[in-house]
């Protein structure tokens, strides 16, 4: 049985929403293994000029959380 985790991160990109989610996995993954999704709750972009400088996103990134040896043991 696997047990997922999830984190709410936000994220920005000058170039796309996309890239501000990819820039959360990233930033995730420095510190989490086993990522399996990311879900977008939300986004938004700053204006100046009128003209969008900077894509924002609110994301949920789930990942499995890892059983070590001894809790695998006493099954």
């Amino acid at each position: 049985m696997s047990i997922l985790k999830v984190l709410e991160l936000m994220a920005s990109s000058t170039k796309s929403w996309e890239d501000a989610a990819q820039q959360a996995v990233n930033e995730a993954s420095q510190t989490l293994k086993n990522i399996r999704s990311v879900y977008i709750q939300d986004h938004s972009a700053v204006v100046n000029n009128n003209k969008i400088v900077e894509y924002r996103i609110t994301a949920k990134v789930s990942f499995e959380i890892e059983h070590s040896a001894a809790s695998k043991s006493k099954k």
